[in-house]
């Protein structure tokens, strides 16, 4: 994508300004508009972020912990180089378009993941992956949202309706604005659909290769919420919103492939076999990236169709790992341990260093599982933020694969988070102790 190229595109489409954007930590998309001169300049100068993206948790408190940036620092600016490649127009935003900024940092996840990637490439390998998300929608706003505290919200639908044509009809103009407008933003859409919950809609993304798949996973939650505001609901993508109902999923789908040949066509027979045990050997010890949240750990319970072991299956989905062995296309293995909060570029990240470890160290996985919640041989993943951080600091892969300096301060961030809870009363607690003890 050349400068020439892109005043052509700017003036057809029309554009007036420019939209810039930068994952954090936590997979929130932090951003600012530009000038189109300002954005112009940028191309070769780069634009100044404030580094405090890594100094801050999702709430914007700043870290105590934190090494990359901090008052100790001064909190400067980082310079950010604008990634041509990642041009978008926002349909739902006439005359604006979008770019991704690359931010030189040990400990952005964007470039962990180009990490990652540039290494499984070095062996001659391409990854394909796609996340498929669940997610609830209310008929809420942002001010309704806190003037009820977060309780009696009012869902998009009643009652528990997975697949349901008559719920998908009833909200057809947001289902048709979904449909149409996010494969226009470069998000195509393979399915969307009610699934078993009030509110609750399941959405697949198109597969694809590389760095591309994981921007595809991080845009869509933002571009969910854009689009949502103008239908005058508000989704979440929280693992686990409420106690009573089920989790929502972040599933990631990935394959192997060396030149046009996918390396996992000959099903849990070939390499597919060895990816799996990378993934069932290491899942315990990356689940911080998988699992990112305090309510992470709230999905992740037995019989809400989250796993709660580190097994596999074929085409079992009480599993962690489902393996689909399928044509020379489709065959492919299904993480179902990432929930909706994942940040898809660190989840993306951890599953491919796991597979491709098991790949090249050929590791052989234990016997396929039947029903995973009654695994008892099994090894049972982190039940905690707190455990499942403890387990990411002593990771060898992780800080072979990730960085060191990263592993360092995500593990830091997630202290953090567990801090933050652990000062908290809950609503549950309340209910429970207000008056009783």
């Amino acid at each position: 994508m050349t400068v020439e190229k892109l005043r052509e595109e700017f003036g057809k489409h029309g554009i007036q300004r420019v939209k810039l954007g930068v994952f954090d930590i936590d997979g929130a998309l932090r951003g600012k508009y530009v000038s189109l001169d300002k954005f112009y300049s940028a191309i070769t100068s780069g634009i100044g972020f404030c580094d405090v993206l890594f100094g801050w948790d999702i709430a914007d408190a700043l870290y105590d912990n934190a090494k990359i940036t901090g008052w100790h620092t001064g909190f400067p600016d980082a310079v950010c180089s604008i990634d041509l490649e990642s041009f978008r127009t926002i349909p739902w935003e006439t005359g604006t378009a979008f770019f991704l900024l690359d931010y030189q940092s040990p400990v952005a996840p964007r470039q962990v993941f180009r990490r990652v990637l540039q290494r499984v490439q070095s062996l001659g390998l391409t990854p394909y992956l796609s996340a498929e998300y669940e997610f609830f929608v209310f008929r809420e706003t942002a001010d309704s949202l806190r003037a009820k505290n977060f309780t009696g919200l009012t869902p998009l639908t009643q009652g528990m309706f997975g697949y349901s044509v008559i719920r998908a009809a009833a909200s057809r103009s947001l289902f048709h604005q979904l449909m149409d407008d996010l494969p226009k933003f470069g998000i195509p859409i393979e399915g969307l659909h009610t699934e078993t919950g009030p509110g609750v809609l399941e959405a697949a993304i198109g597969v694809t290769s590389g760095l591309d798949a994981a921007d595809r996973a991080a845009l869509f939650k933002p571009a969910v919420k854009e689009i949502a505001l103008a239908h005058g609901v508000v989704p979440t993508f929280m693992a686990k919103w409420s106690g009573t109902l089920p989790g929502s999923s972040g599933h990631v789908h990935q394959s192997l492939w060396r030149e046009s040949a996918n390396l996992f066509a000959d099903g849990v027979a070939g390499p597919m076999r060895h990816y799996i045990a990378g993934l069932v050997r290491y899942l315990p010890e990356l689940m911080a990236l998988f699992c990112p949240t305090v309510n992470s750990y709230k999905r992740t319970v037995p019989g809400y169709w989250a796993p709660i072991n580190a097994t596999w299956g074929i085409d079992n989905r009480t599993t962690a790992i489902r393996a689909i062995p399928g044509s020379a296309k489709s065959s492919r293995i299904e993480l179902r341990l990432t929930g909706a909060d994942m940040n898809p570029y660190l989840a993306m990240s951890a599953a491919l260093s796991a597979g491709v470890s098991g790949v090249e160290q050929k590791l052989e996985p234990p016997d396929a599982t039947i029903v995973g919640y009654d695994a008892k041989d099994a090894r049972p993943l982190p039940r905690s933020l707190a455990e499942a951080a403890d387990a990411l600091r002593n990771s060898a892969l992780a800080r072979d694969w990730l960085g060191a300096e990263f592993v360092d301060h995500y593990c830091g961030t997630r202290d953090w988070e567990v801090s933050q809870f652990a000062k908290a009363v809950t609503d549950w607690e309340l209910s429970r102790y207000f008056e009783s003890v």
